[in-house]
């Protein structure tokens, strides 16, 4: 299984869940996103891309490459929607899906319409990230601001600050700041993806339903989603259970044992 990570956080946040679940015979994968850790891009020149469809071919390349045959795939965050993006896509190359926040497929066209005034105050990051201003900040209070996003998604979480450090060593990546920009401005439709992921964009666009079987969580202390995602369920035309965590955002670190019970779940199906 690959499980995947998102922003601002690392793979170091499926430790607890991967001992469960390798205790339970499985192999485990937790890859960087690129952009974090010891990630590299292989051409000084090639462009920082963080659309959707380029990072969820990161995990079918690395699927391939480590010669993996129907894996599970889970993530949260970035790390859920590119695990959707990839079983939307490529079906018949992953066995099943555990997602956070169920069907976590980017919508760039509704991206441009606001939401609430309460979310969109929640949501000032990604505002910010569209300056340069927001840039800057980046760069400069990486590490700071990291932790603002862990307290405030996470409330009732109480991380230590060694906790904290070690994720946010990942963020020192030279790539980290244009990746994490630019997957914010692609989302709300500021900057271009790459014409090579246009077609895949294109596809995502439809909403296309998800037909391997996935467990999608909720965390019930999660102020980026408020109201849950219970209501995705129709584009799920696999087998299918939602369920809702005692957690925030981070539901693999803060609740291990539901995401890995979900892991095994989806396992016993196939």
């Amino acid at each position: 299984m690959i499980l995947s990570h998102g922003f601002p956080y690392d793979a170091h946040a499926f430790d607890e869940a991967a001992i469960i679940l390798k205790d339970s015979g499985a192999r485990v994968i937790t890859p960087y996103t690129r952009g974090f850790g010891q990630t590299s891009f292989i051409s000084k020149d090639a462009t920082r891309n963080a659309q959707q469809a380029a990072r969820a071919t990161d995990i079918i390349q690395l699927s391939d490459a480590l010669g993996l045959e129907m894996p599970i795939l889970g993530g949260f965050d970035w790390g859920g929607n590119a695990s959707c993006v990839a079983a939307a896509l490529w079906p018949e190359k992953i066995g099943g899906l555990v997602s956070y926040a169920s069907y976590d497929v980017i919508d760039v066209e509704g991206q441009r319409h606001a939401v609430t005034p309460s979310l969109e105050h929640t949501y000032w990051y990604q505002h910010l990230f569209q300056s340069e201003r927001g840039r800057e900040c980046l760069t400069k209070y990486r590490y700071e601001m990291g932790r603002v996003l862990w307290s405030e998604w996470s409330p009732n979480w109480k991380f230590d600050e060694t906790t904290y450090a070690r994720t946010a060593a990942a963020f020192e990546n030279p790539d980290f700041v244009e990746i994490v920009i630019h997957c914010y401005r692609f989302m709300h439709g500021l900057d271009q993806g790459d014409a090579a992921f246009q077609e895949l964009e294109n596809i995502l666009a439809k909403k296309p339903g998800i037909i391997v079987p996935a467990v999608t969580i909720d965390g019930a202390n999660d102020p980026l989603k408020p109201n849950g995602t219970a209501d995705h369920a129709s584009l799920f035309v696999g087998r299918h259970e939602h369920l809702v965590a005692d957690a925030g955002h981070n539901v693999p670190q803060e609740n291990p044992k539901v995401f890995s019970d979900a892991i095994l779940k989806v396992h016993s199906w196939l």
